[in-house]
């Protein structure tokens, strides 16, 4: 079982072979108090889950605002109000890097209560 996880280890992608289209692209799991959390929007809750599920792909990601929107089919100020959210729920942690670079995200596995 070492020499299993030693080769695992030596590679930073697993490639998946034999998979449909919709299974190729993988999966996104939501933590369950997000999902069901009363503080958060509808859009706050995706805008999570985008964001976990570009996190997942490499352990970091950076996607930029219009990135999610794209990828949301949603418009920027929407992202940035759903990203905001999150923020005020304890959800999300924002790094502002400015200077046209991209935000760096920190996702939360538990919610503060939220900020009034």
């Amino acid at each position: 079982m070492d020499h299993i996880k030693n080769s695992l280890a030596r590679h930073q992608n697993i490639i998946l072979k034999g998979f449909d289209p919709v299974s190729a692209q993988g999966f996104t799991q939501v933590p369950n108090f997000i999902l069901k959390s009363k503080h958060l929007s509808v859009g706050a809750k995706l805008t999570y889950a985008m964001l976990l599920s570009y996190a997942w792909q490499n352990d970091f990601s950076f996607p930029g605002q219009q990135k999610l929107a794209e990828d949301m089919g949603s418009g920027k100020r929407s992202v940035v109000r759903y990203i905001d959210e999150l923020a005020k729920n304890g959800a999300v942690t924002i790094e502002r890097r400015g200077l046209n670079k991209t935000n760096i995200y920190t996702l939360h596995h538990t919610i503060k209560p939220p900020r009034t």
